[in-house]
């Protein structure tokens, strides 16, 4: 295991820290609706990836407090991008789901930045893009731990 809190090990680890936020920001500029926060836009990422949810199941995916993810929720509702159902088992619960609103908007979205992506991939060199594709899975396994 690479000791990550001295030397190169922990220059890289700064590094990526670094590359990763600013790569970040510069992505969140690259909105589609900006009427939208960036977590009503996770939120609904969410969604998209893990299909219908309770409020609760939202609130532990999205690592915030069950009060934020219900005034969450009822923001997207509100603007039409996501539906309250019951729960099939509970019916003291309900589940959240993404309407096709929210669907078109997402696909837009993803268009958008990875249009910008391609643009700054245009920059790199061969070997540059072989070691970024190489890296892909393993900063998506990071970003899902």
């Amino acid at each position: 295991m690479p000791d990550l809190t001295h030397g190169d090990d922990a220059a890289a680890v700064n590094s990526l820290r670094s590359a990763v936020m600013r790569l970040s920001r510069r992505l969140k500029h690259q909105r589609v609706d900006e009427s939208l926060s960036p977590t009503e836009m996770s939120v609904l990422g969410t969604l998209a990836r893990c299909g219908r949810a309770t409020p609760g199941e939202l609130a532990r995916k999205e690592h915030v407090q069950p009060p934020s993810m219900t005034r969450i929720v009822a923001l997207l509702e509100a603007k039409g991008l996501v539906r309250l159902e019951p729960h099939p088992e509970d019916r003291r619960q309900k589940v959240v789901t993404q309407t096709e609103q929210a669907e078109a908007m997402l696909e837009e979205s993803r268009r958008k930045r990875n249009a910008f992506l391609a643009s700054l991939v245009e920059e790199l060199d061969e070997d540059e893009w072989a070691s970024l594709r190489a890296a892909a899975p393993v900063l998506e396994k990071l970003a899902h731990l």
